[in-house]
């Protein structure tokens, strides 16, 4: 499947259904979900990265479970906005997964997501190192989520 800009994923969802926001990271992919209403993006889990087939089952499994209808998928723009290595990867990991579930996808710009969240859980949550890198992965994707529910609700968002 093709990857479609925000605004056209949120016109295919059915009343009720989610989004299901996807960090895609070297050993763990993120996963938060929206609420029905598209207005709250929520931390879930994480998931061990695997071969392409493993996650997309697993992150299928999810959508079912949870009644979510499309993916958003953080997009790791360099600093300036270039569109480099790791952009390309999880674009075409993205397009595969879209593929692989049969769920619509959507890019979205996580530019220093994991960073915020854990600046957050140091300044916030007082959290050790190891309790950090437990709850950075889906807190960087709800992070990532809420961004692109934020921008797209009501206003055209920006395509990618």
């Amino acid at each position: 499947m093709p990857i479609i800009n925000l605004s056209e994923l949120r016109a295919t969802l059915s009343p009720g259904q989610r989004l299901i926001g996807l960090d895609p990271g070297k050993k763990i992919v993120g996963v938060a979900l929206s609420d029905v209403s598209l207005m709250l993006a929520s931390p879930y889990r994480g998931l061990a990265r695997a071969k392409l087939g493993v996650n997309a089952a697993e992150i299928a499994a999810i959508a079912s479970r949870e009644g979510a209808g499309g993916l958003v998928v953080g997009l790791p723009l360099g600093l300036d906005g270039s569109f480099g290595p790791a952009a390309q990867a999880a674009k075409d990991w993205a397009i595969a997964l879209s593929a692989a579930t049969g769920l619509p996808a959507a890019l979205w710009d996580e530019r220093l997501s994991s960073a915020a969240v854990n600046r957050m859980l140091i300044q916030e949550a007082d959290l050790t190192r190891a309790k950090r890198a437990k709850a950075v992965d889906a807190a960087a994707a709800a992070y990532m989520l809420q961004a692109a529910l934020d921008a797209s609700s009501g206003a055209a968002a920006l395509p990618l």
